[in-house]
């Protein structure tokens, strides 16, 4: 199998596999016990905290260890708004965020908040000036993804950042950490996500400047500073540490990007995503005229090659891409889209392979399809 799917997930690094097992076996205590298995539980998982602080330069007590981004994500945003109602109702995101941040929001405005998606320019970049416009003086939160998922478009956080003083500043980065520059001194709240950087699935976290404003919404217990309650997943947490301390440089990904592109390319009739200069260097979205997306898709996967057409989150949906959409690509575009992401272990056999592979499938799909004819 080759596997270019890595923006859904990845795989499990050893290190990080090993760093956990104790506190699956051996050590598996309660972290909010007092007896010495609790207690052997918690200075891993006080640890484990200050690896994570340490990776994006925060402190410690900043960091609160949640199930994923999206639970992360859920708890900024609702927890921010909830925390800031008496001082405004106007939220601002923007049109192409995953899609547990869209739907937060659509749920906070069925709740009466008032809700400005900012739209993006034909690269799905967001523009500082057209989010500036779009504050009131009753906004209280901007929520903007660090890279989109689906077409690896880099925002300029920092300056977003200068273009929202006095507005809490969130940011989705599952996709970030190990791929482009990464600091929380462009933002007030942080989400992050284990299993998106080598890591285990169902761990992530969420940092929080000192002072910002935010209502847990998971409740029953002190855990978490009182942030998120619930039983702390102390092997998940020293996971998620491991795996962003072993994170290696990004540039080989892009290298092996460029050179899946430059292949792909040499197929025809293919267009690229996303930003030339902003990429990130894992993602690239390309579309292949007259081939269904899904068709391509599901090909690729019978001869051992997998890949997808966006988020994860959204599959099993028939609607086109909502970020596509949003950089104004003609729905043809959209329907052929496939999505290739790598990871710090793809290699350049695993781009070779797979362009064999692309290159077999899309020839024998275009011999069938009425529109590349």
């Amino acid at each position: 199998m080759i596997y270019l799917d890595n923006a859904a997930t990845t795989r499990v690094k050893p290190e990080v596999r090993a760093a956990m097992e104790p506190f699956l076996d051996r050590d598996y205590g309660n972290a909010s016990s007092l007896h010495a298995a609790g207690r052997r539980a918690r200075r891993a998982l006080e640890d484990a905290r200050e690896t994570v602080a340490t990776c994006l330069g925060g402190d410690p007590k900043d960091i609160v260890f949640t199930s994923g981004a999206t639970e992360s994500n859920a708890l900024a945003i609702a927890g921010a708004a909830e925390a800031l109602r008496g001082r405004g109702d106007h939220l601002v995101t923007s049109a192409i965020e995953h899609p547990s941040v869209l739907e937060t929001f659509a749920r906070l405005e069925k709740q009466g908040w008032r809700v400005t998606r900012v739209g993006v320019d034909e690269t799905g970049l967001v523009d500082p000036a057209r989010v500036a416009a779009a504050l009131t003086p009753k906004t209280v939160l901007v929520s903007i993804m660090t890279v989109n998922n689906e077409v690896g478009s880099v925002q300029p956080m920092a300056e977003l950042r200068k273009a929202v003083p006095g507005v809490i500043l969130h940011t989705d980065a599952a996709q970030a950490f190990g791929k482009v520059p990464l600091s929380v001194r462009d933002v007030d709240l942080l989400t992050i996500s284990a299993h998106k950087m080598h890591g285990p699935k169902g761990v992530g976290g969420l940092w929080i400047r000192k002072g910002t404003p935010l209502a847990a919404q998971a409740v029953g217990g002190g855990q978490e500073f009182e942030r998120r309650a619930g039983t702390e997943n102390v092997a998940g947490a020293i996971g998620l540490a491991t795996a962003m301390s072993s994170a290696g440089d990004p540039a080989p990904m892009a290298v092996l990007r460029d050179r899946l592109q430059q292949g792909l390319q040499k197929l025809g009739d293919v267009r690229v995503a996303g930003p030339g200069d902003r990429r990130a260097p894992h993602i690239l979205n390309v579309s292949f005229h007259g081939v269904d997306g899904e068709a391509a898709i599901l090909a690729m996967d019978a001869a051992g090659l997998c890949v997808s057409s966006g988020s994860a989150c959204a599959s099993g949906s028939t609607k086109p891409s909502h970020v596509l959409q949003a950089m104004g690509l003609p729905s043809d575009v959209s329907k052929s889209s496939v999505r290739f992401s790598l990871s710090s272990l793809t290699t350049a056999e695993d781009i070779d392979a797979a362009l064999g592979i692309a290159a077999k499938v899309i020839d024998r799909l275009r011999k069938i399809s009425p529109v590349a004819r």
